[in-house]
């Protein structure tokens, strides 16, 4: 018996007459078909068995592996590695058990209407994600391809860009690209007119070139410090910039945030495109972290009320790097951290009073690492004239875990 049982296969508003010869055969002779009801409907009645989803969806892996040594098809929206269900059944069967036939895209389908090139465009999808992802991309001259939550998307997101200063970007909505049914809206964010569109719905977003609204947020660390909603207990713009290039953030890697503050650190990690624990042991703290990751366009990150080291146990996700702001000199915090830490993983931790600098002077004696002395002052003015303010000097500690 073939161990390729399973079969995934990208179909389009057109139905069977849209598919290649290859995935229409797969289709047309699998004993089960499997897909959402809208999937279905596209492939005429046979003697094939039909498994329609049901939510939550993670409980219809259970009912596909029922069918392991069948032929099974699945039916999905066009390229199903994208944003679709073929990566999701690939990480529960894998790749040697399943055959997988994409099929032109929204994406795909959206940039050849707009004669954008894919490889220059930002393809994000915010069904079933959070909203504020968007934020994140938005940059002068940026082109964006979203895939629709439901039919109140587009002006969901007019009046958001509206709101930022952003009213002059272009928004076009394509509805059942591929399909008898598409058409396609467009207007400025500033007047767009159309309280619903189809559920099924790809949105275009091209930002203007020149913004008259807020000026853009850089992608590299080091946000201005107003960026972010706080009191007080903020990473400076410098000292963070340093602390975030001494993290050293790769996509896909993970942060614990210990002593988060406003969450500044763990925010710009994740805008470095990783992910983040932000710990925060203050109810009203945590609340200004969750409301500056949405503002920041990463929505994703997780936030976890409580002191360390006793929260840090039940964290499920463990740190590729790990930041040490606030709670330095608690009892046990530098050790729990570190154990946490797996071999190469990188700790950074920040200090500004004497006794906590006298921890990691003691810390770095012990396991080695850098110690760095960090020290800015700003241009101020001093009556009529200006003269130098020094901030606080941080005692900064990097370390790898051998």
């Amino acid at each position: 018996m073939s161990k390729r049982w399973l079969s995934v296969v990208g179909i389009g508003e057109d139905g069977l007459e849209g598919l290649s010869p290859i995935a229409r055969r797969i289709v047309e002779t699998a004993e089960v078909l499997a897909g959402g009801e809208r999937h279905l409907a596209l492939v005429p009645e046979g003697p094939a068995d039909r498994l329609a989803w049901t939510a939550p969806f993670a409980d219809n892996l259970d009912r596909l592996a029922a069918f392991r040594g069948r032929k099974v098809c699945v039916l999905a929206s066009g390229d199903p590695m994208w944003f679709g269900v073929g990566a999701t059944l690939a990480r529960r069967f894998g790749a040697e058990e399943m055959e997988i036939v994409p099929h032109p895209g929204a994406f795909s389908l959206a940039a050849a209407r707009l004669g954008w090139a894919l490889h220059e465009t930002c393809c994000l999808s915010i069904h079933g994600r959070a909203f504020e992802t968007v934020l994140r991309h938005l940059h002068p001259g940026a082109r964006l391809l979203l895939l629709a939550e439901d039919g109140a998307s587009a002006a969901r997101l007019a009046v958001r860009l509206a709101d930022l200063g952003l009213g002059e970007t272009e928004i076009q909505v394509f509805e059942h690209l591929g399909g008898p049914l598409e058409r396609r809206l467009a207007s400025p964010a500033g007047s767009w007119i159309e309280p619903r569109t189809a559920d099924l719905a790809t949105i275009a977003l091209r930002l203007p070139e020149r913004w008259s609204g807020r000026p853009p947020l850089a992608c590299v660390p080091g946000l201005p410090d107003d960026a972010f909603h706080h009191d007080g207990q903020l990473t400076k713009r410098e000292i963070r910039a340093a602390t975030l290039a001494a993290l050293a953030p790769w996509p896909g890697a993970h942060l614990w945030d210990v002593g988060a503050g406003c969450g500044s650190i763990a925010i710009e990690w994740c805008r470095a495109g990783g992910t983040a624990t932000a710990i925060e042991k203050d109810a009203d703290r945590c609340a200004m972290i969750g409301g500056n990751a949405l503002a920041l366009g990463v929505p994703h990150l997780d936030l976890r009320q409580g002191s360390a080291p006793d929260v840090l146990a039940g964290i499920a996700t463990r740190p590729d790097a790990l930041f040490v702001g606030g709670g330095l000199s608690a009892p046990g915090v530098l050790d729990a951290c570190w154990a946490a830490l797996p071999s190469g993983g990188r700790m950074v931790a920040n200090a500004v009073t004497a006794e906590s600098e006298a921890l990691l002077l003691a810390w770095q004696a012990r396991n080695g690492g850098s110690l760095t002395r960090l020290s800015i002052a700003r241009l101020e003015s001093t009556g009529r004239f200006h003269s130098w303010h020094p901030a606080m000097p941080v005692t900064q500690y990097s370390g790898c875990k051998p």
